[in-house]
């Protein structure tokens, strides 16, 4: 698959060959879900928890006798059903995280890149390279591009200056090759991807 090559500037920069392996399959809507399901799965916190029966403070003395009483009988001021009681089966410390497949994760990924291409959502960009971090030049940039929810994918390393330009630029992210994943090339509207970062997906992908 051929595909333009543009400059920041918009001018034409000339095509780049694109591995049909990488980004050229039918996407899958059961792959992409599977692994953005475990990425949001990795990234929760998992830091909630309520005080079990076992855990709240109170005398483990029997509140009141067992029978004559006209009342339901019971041993515990702890029990679920008092106020101030310990909670019945509440969320503790855990992870959410669960193991995917190296080879299903990969898939995944080269299904959102094809999914981006196949769209006309994907565009080649020669170099994300900027002489100053101003965040008024990229956005200057980006508003004649018509780039509003945007990810730029670069090669191994990100320019600086680039990175500091959109880091208070709001609907605009870069990320190094290696950070390329579904979850965020999905959430986007539009995928930027440099030629440095095509050679370095496509080396690490295909």
């Amino acid at each position: 698959m051929k595909i333009e090559v543009i400059k920041l500037d918009n001018a034409a920069a000339g095509e780049v060959e694109l591995n049909d392996a990488v980004f050229g399959l039918e996407p899958r809507a059961d792959l992409l879900h599977r692994v953005v399901r475990w990425q949001r799965a990795k990234a929760q916190a998992g830091t909630h928890s309520t005080l079990g029966r076992s855990d709240v403070s109170y005398s483990t003395k029997k509140i009141y006798r067992q029978k004559g009483t006209g009342g339901a009988r019971h041993g515990s001021r702890k029990a679920p059903i008092f106020r101030k009681g310990g909670v019945y089966k509440g969320p503790v410390n855990r992870s959410h995280a669960f193991d995917l497949p190296k080879k299903v994760r990969a898939l995944g990924l080269k299904h959102a890149l094809s999914a981006k291409a196949l769209s006309g959502k994907l565009v080649i960009l020669e170099a994300a390279d900027l002489a100053e971090a101003k965040t008024a030049m990229l956005a200057k940039v980006a508003k004649e591009l018509g780039w509003k929810k945007v990810l730029i994918i670069d090669g191994a390393q990100v320019n600086e200056n680039f990175a500091a330009a959109a880091r208070n630029l709001d609907g605009v992210d870069i990320l190094p090759s290696m950070g390329a994943n579904v979850y965020d090339i999905l959430k986007r509207d539009t995928l930027v991807i440099t030629r440095a970062g095509v050679e370095a997906l496509e080396a690490r992908l295909a």
